[in-house]
């Protein structure tokens, strides 16, 4: 990640070394460390997740929670002196269709806010258009949705890496 790349979109599946990888670019971009949550602990096994996650980056991180409102978290902190670690946008989909919010509002507000920043911006997802056709609706709605919010991030993104068996692959920049 340089000045000139300033923002990195990472994709891979469930257990995939994305965040960590993307962990690793963020304290090699230089800056002050920034991670946005979108995650949200329903139960017990997620409240884990995010504890081991949380153990794992360390104090050097300061934890923004932004389950729904990502853009205005990062309007909050854009500067070149930070480096901003969104994880992930499929968690902040499934908010956002929880709370039944304007989907197209919500990934163009995010698209332009990532093309503005003059933050270092790494962005993480799940790639969950890889497997077989969800059985229900609403499960094929949030497949088509996050293919489309994934192509507009990548469009803005400077870089793009897609991560499996922890090995990052560098698709775009």
């Amino acid at each position: 990640m340089t000045d000139k790349n300033r923002s990195v979109f990472i994709l891979g599946g469930a257990r995939s070394g994305k965040s960590r990888f993307a962990e690793e670019l963020a304290g090699n971009a230089g800056g002050r460390l920034h991670y946005l949550a979108t995650g949200r602990a329903w139960d017990d096994e997620m409240r884990d997740r995010i504890d081991h996650h949380q153990a794992r980056r360390g104090e050097e991180w300061t934890t923004h929670e932004a389950p729904v409102d990502i853009a205005a978290v990062l309007a909050r902190l854009d500067g070149p002196e930070n480096v901003i670690l969104i994880d992930c946008l499929t968690l902040w989909l499934t908010n956002l269709m929880m709370e039944e919010a304007d989907i197209e509002t919500a990934f163009a507000t995010l698209e332009a806010a990532i093309a503005s920043t003059k933050a270092k911006l790494i962005v993480v997802s799940n790639e969950v258009g890889l497997g077989i056709v969800p059985e229900n609706r609403m499960a094929r709605e949030f497949r088509d949705h996050a293919g489309r919010l994934h192509q507009r991030v990548a469009a803005v993104a400077d870089e793009v890496y897609f991560v499996a068996a922890g090995l990052p692959l560098k698709m775009k920049g």
